[in-house]
């Protein structure tokens, strides 16, 4: 097949120092022309300064945007839909709400081609939205459902979220991760004065919804030599800027707390792979690709109750009411006094991501979902239905 996908950065993620959706477009695209599919991937120009034409086998197709935060992605997207108009393709693939809006340009133009879109989270919950942006976002909902062919829901309480909502069925198929079948060492924490087992860690663009500073608060107040590790960046805007500001000024009277902004690649990983365990006290989340990492390499997860963290834990992880910082602390403490449990649970996490959320696994069903279509587009072109 010949699959087009709109609605990202630009690939690889750490390039284009994107989030959970480059993350899961690089990982989708990269093994879906491993299984013998072409790839094209519409890029931004500043998620991909290097100008590739190819990446891992996937096509990269470079158009402008107008970067600015309420118009980077429609501006992108619009101009993806129609570039697309004009070339052969058998599945075009939107991704998020807000490119979801356009899915009408192929519908309407483009009807031999099959378009599905991924309902990643809802992102008009995010705090540095303006009104009209959580609007637009608000009517991306609707649109994801009903504009496209198929529509995949990236957690089952999006899932739900559709079916109650707008009364439609939509496709589950989640986030999937690497699973790590061996550990990627230690060198790099050694030259950051990290040991092994001796930090917590939270990974996440620094953005107020991700509510980093819930885990700061909570951090100051127990009793531990370990470490508080605080692993991501901000991006151009003030919003950004001014969230990191606050956290680093919040925590300037406890040396424990470490600030190591964007990390990638192999450094990332190890300090990954070197917790204690994972903090994670968003207010709102799709399905966190982070959470799914930490698991790959059995850490056990402190995380916030909202429903799409609690859908990933089974029983793995522990959850406290989201906002309530004084429980958060005392579940801290109890675990720097039981490291049995932070064990026993870590290795459940690992056997959790290993039966539900490997990458193999969501790939394949993409593939099929992808394979329907086109056999029901076929089916229904070679035998018209007799009135």
């Amino acid at each position: 097949m010949r699959i087009y996908m709109l609605g990202c950065k630009g690939i690889p993620a750490s390039l284009a120092q994107g989030g959970g959706i480059e993350t899961h477009v690089e990982k989708l695209a990269t093994k879906l022309v491993e299984l013998g599919h072409e790839v094209f991937v519409y890029v931004r120009p500043y998620a991909n300064p290097a100008g590739l034409k190819k990446y891992r086998g996937v096509n990269l197709i470079t158009l402008p945007s107008w970067h600015r935060k309420n118009l980077d992605a429609i501006t992108h997207t619009f101009l993806a839909s129609l570039h697309v108009l004009f070339r052969r393709a058998d599945i075009i693939h939107y991704h998020g709400v807000g490119p979801s809006t356009l899915a009408f340009i192929p519908r309407l133009f483009k009807w031999r081609s099959k378009v599905v879109v991924t309902f990643h989270s809802r992102d008009r919950f995010h705090a540095k939205w303006s009104i009209f942006a959580r609007w637009y976002l608000m009517l991306g909902e609707w649109t994801s459902v009903f504009l496209p062919h198929a529509t995949i829901a990236a957690s089952h309480s999006i899932q739900l979220f559709c079916r109650l909502r707008f009364k439609r069925h939509v496709w589950y198929i989640p986030n999937g991760v690497e699973i790590q079948e061996h550990h990627p060492g230690t060198s790099a924490l050694a030259k950051l004065g990290l040991e092994p087992n001796s930090y917590f860690y939270t990974l996440s663009r620094m953005i107020p919804h991700k509510a980093v500073e819930d885990a700061i608060q909570a951090f100051k107040r127990i009793e531990t030599d370990k470490k508080l590790v605080i692993i991501g960046f901000a991006g151009e805007n003030t919003i950004e800027r001014g969230y990191l500001e606050k956290l680093e000024k919040m925590a300037k009277d406890d040396g424990r707390v470490i600030f190591l902004g964007r990390r990638t690649g192999t450094e990332l990983h190890q300090l990954m792979a070197g917790a204690f365990a994972m903090i994670h006290p968003s207010r709102s989340e799709g399905l966190s690709v982070s959470v799914l990492e930490a698991m790959s390499y059995g850490k056990l997860v402190v995380m916030s109750d909202i429903p799409e963290n609690l859908e990933l834990i089974d029983h793995s992880g522990i959850a406290y009411r989201l906002g309530d910082v004084t429980k958060l602390a005392e579940v801290l403490q109890w675990l720097v006094t039981d490291p049995q449990v932070v064990e026993e649970r870590g290795k459940r996490a690992q056997r959790v991501v290993a039966r539900l959320y490997s990458w193999d696994s969501v790939v394949h069903r993409t593939e099929a979902l992808y394979s329907s279509l086109r056999s029901y587009a076929f089916k229904t072109s070679a035998h018209p239905t007799k009135k």
